[in-house]
């Protein structure tokens, strides 16, 4: 086996050198004088709508698109405000609920008078298409426009070309007032306006002392509370979801032989792993390597059910293939800081939610969470349930990362289900189980989430009804089944790459989707398996095959590019006898409040041969070859994995694989293209880059690809299980000083 790489070299920062020409209609696309005057009167509609309404001055007006449109090609124009464009006012984005296709509908906050400015500005282009251009135009008079050819009279060019692509791509405008009621408890997201959230509320006669406020937007209500808000301002309401997390009974079966001792060690410097779950039976034969939380209220009584799951739970982390020898993964054990922030059965989501943020800002030294619990209920196709967003944020903002389980179906349930939250947190690792013949447990819930995110993540052994894990519950020895139990083996192998082996915790993510992808084409679908199974044997993971070379990068992207040019691979023959792959993760920052546009930052990942000062990608990326492809958002989401937090790129091992071709010296390069979603500045964002190259002939050309990169100015690190252990215990000895 080979050792893993780290390599350390220069990345290049540049801003985007290409700024962008003027406007046009797709090809082969014309636009007619009826469609601007149906875009007109829907707008002279709503300033009818909102002249009357007095609980705030600005109006919502939802743009519902044609297509799933780039942020390029939203409306810049109409009901724009500022320099920016429209884009500025976005307060909510969805898709539209049709079978046939998937469209954006995107909810913005302005002032009445852009409303009529709008209107204005369409009854001049009505006029223009009219009086000039015989009620339609096509992409070669705009081009004719925009070259000056053509001349115009009424509205600057620019200004009218604008306008008319933004009609292109708009169906029609409305108001979002479908609100169905909710039966239980429940968080209620709001559109931001101009007015306090809490002053709308005081208005329409809901109570702000009996109302809890989770920000300035978002709410936790009752029925009654909901019906008031829905009888008096539905077009306010982005989105709802049940604030009632249940957390059903484990199903387990006692051993029938129990065992009365456990042998077990004393804990000394093991790295700790946070668990956020029920609580933590202090009897059990490995309760000195558990620091126990009870983070309920003191209030609450703690009933025996109430410490079954999370003991287990953790029993897996501190010892888990003592007591699964089957599933031995050469990680060691783990010590764990247990906090029981839930009871078996209802809780409320909203106090969980409230917990976790304190719990994860009390207990900086840990780095990585474990988090078993989730709701029965399915997850929204349109926004990200309040918990995960919370999770998201709280991992953008310390550094750390959450393991999640991918939450169950009950055995009576035959059909798909919909994961449940927070298994929908984009930044997590979310796991799902398999059997242990490799096959989706039958109580797996399926993704993606948003229509788009690919999760889970990962899949792991979690046990099946006739084939279960062994855990340790407070009355002994167990069997049992589920998602809450294939995620802590997940959170055992984040624990050892990032405390023992120094990894950043976007490498150790890569490192597991990627050990977790293979070489071949994945038989299981993704929406249930996410990227594969994790291999067992943590070696698997930190080490490759001879015939490979794997190495790790980690830096962070400043600028709109990031790229190095200088990643020398081996030649044999004339040729480079190779396939590649290459995983990329990053955490970006996410906006609930953007609906299904939820992540901020986008890194587009180029990875291949230098031809002729370019990459040539390996995956045919051809997302930034500017002027050159016509390529739809939609399309580019598919394909490229657009907004995706994980890039997966590379190249399914054949049975008959053909070497490259080498061009110039040989040189392959990376680079990673930055997009902001809003209009931000560009924000550094961390990331970790794992590339694997497989020598076609089964020759082991790691020496001669270190001393490659070597001549070439790379620093490079062999990760090496035993150094890098051994560095880790004398980072933990304590010194005493005389």
């Amino acid at each position: 086996m080979n050792d893993i790489l780290q390599l350390k070299g220069h990345f290049e920062q540049r801003r985007n050198p290409n700024r962008p020409g003027p406007r046009n209609l797709p090809a082969g696309q014309t636009v007619k004088v009826s469609h601007l005057i149906d875009l007109r009167n829907q707008l002279i509609d709503l300033v009818d709508f909102w002249k009357d309404k007095t609980l705030f001055s600005k109006a919502l007006v939802s743009v519902h698109y044609t297509d799933v449109v780039a942020k390029s090609n939203r409306i810049k124009d109409l009901l724009s405000e500022s320099v920016n464009g429209a884009n500025d006012s976005i307060v909510g984005a969805k898709f539209s609920e049709t079978e046939d296709t998937v469209r954006h509908i995107i909810t913005h906050c302005i002032k009445q008078e852009t409303l009529k400015k709008s209107i204005s500005d369409l009854n001049i282009c009505i006029d223009i298409l009219n009086s000039q251009f015989d009620g339609k135009i096509s992409v070669e008079t705009i081009e004719q426009i925009n070259k000056n050819i053509i001349s115009i009279e009424g509205m600057p060019k620019t200004k009218f070309v604008s306008i008319i692509v933004d009609s292109h791509y708009v169906e029609y405008f409305g108001i979002e007032k479908d609100i169905d009621p909710i039966e239980n408890r429940s968080v209620i997201t709001l559109f931001r306006t101009d007015v306090r959230s809490i002053e709308i509320m005081r208005k329409i006669g809901i109570s702000e002392t009996k109302l809890q406020q989770l920000d300035d937007i978002t709410f936790v209500m009752n029925p009654d509370q909901f019906d008031i808000l829905r009888e008096q301002v539905p077009y306010l309401v982005a989105m709802s979801v049940s604030d009632i997390t249940e957390i059903p009974s484990v199903n387990f079966e006692k051993e029938k032989y129990i065992d009365s001792e456990f042998p077990i060690p004393e804990p000394t410097n093991e790295p700790v792993i946070g668990v956020i779950d029920t609580h933590f039976d202090k009897n059990v034969y490995f309760s000195d390597w558990v620091e126990y939380v009870n983070s309920m209220s003191k209030e609450i009584p703690i009933e025996v059910q109430d410490y079954d799951h999370g003991t287990m739970v953790t029993s897996i982390i501190v010892d888990g293939p003592a007591l699964n020898p089957r599933l031995e993964d050469n990680c060691g054990r783990f010590r764990v800081r247990h906090f029981g922030v839930a009871k078996k059965g209802r809780n409320n989501s909203s106090t969980i939610m409230r917990e976790i943020k304190k719990i994860v800002s009390e207990n900086k030294d840990i780095k990585v969470w474990n988090l078993s619990l989730g709701s029965e209920l399915e997850i929204s196709k349109n926004f990200i349930s309040p918990e995960a967003a919370i999770l998201d944020q709280i991992q953008v903002e310390n550094d750390v990362v959450f393991v999640v389980s991918g939450t169950n179906k009950s055995e009576e349930e035959t059909v798909e289900k919909r994961l449940g939250s927070p298994a929908d947190s984009i930044n997590s690792i979310v796991v799902n189980s398999v059997d242990f013949e490799g096959n989706p447990a039958l109580y797996s819930r399926v993704g993606p989430v948003l229509s788009f995110f690919n999760k889970p993540d990962l899949c792991y052994y979690g046990g099946t009804n006739e084939d279960r894990i062994t855990v340790y519950a407070p009355y002994g020895k167990a069997k049992t089944y589920g998602t809450s139990f294939a995620a802590p083996w997940i959170t055992r192998k984040m624990a050892f790459l990032i405390y023992k082996m120094g990894q950043t915790r976007e490498v150790a993510k890569a490192l597991l989707i990627d050990s977790a992808a293979g070489w071949k084409k994945n038989l299981l679908a993704s929406k249930i398996a996410g990227y594969g199974i994790v291999p067992k044997d943590i070696t698997k993971i930190i080490q490759s095959e001879d015939d490979e070379i794997r190495f790790v990068i980690s830096d962070i992207s400043e600028l709109f590019d990031t790229y190095n040019f200088n990643i020398p691979i081996p030649v044999y023959q004339d040729t480079q006898p190779f396939i590649a792959k290459a995983t990329l993760c990053y955490f970006p920052r996410c906006s609930r409040n953007q609906g299904v546009d939820y992540t901020e930052t986008e890194l587009d990942l180029h990875f291949g041969r230098i031809k002729d000062d370019s990459i040539k990608p390996i995956n045919n990326n051809i997302q930034n070859d500017e002027g050159m492809h016509f390529l739809k958002e939609g399309r580019a989401r598919q394909l490229y994995r657009k907004w995706d937090n994980i890039k997966l790129v590379g190249e399914e091992l054949k049975d008959s694989p053909r070497a490259r071709k080498v061009y110039g010296d040989g040189r392959w390069g990376i680079s990673l293209k930055t997009k902001e979603r809003l209009n931000y500045d560009k924000r550094p964002i961390n990331f970790g880059l794992v590339i694997t190259l497989k020598e076609l002939n089964g020759q082991n050309r790691l020496s001669e690809f270190i001393h490659l990169c070597s001549l070439r100015g790379w620093l490079v690190n062999r990760i090496n299980i035993e150094n890098q252990i051994d560095v880790f215990n004398k980072a933990e000895q304590d010194v005493e000083f005389d």
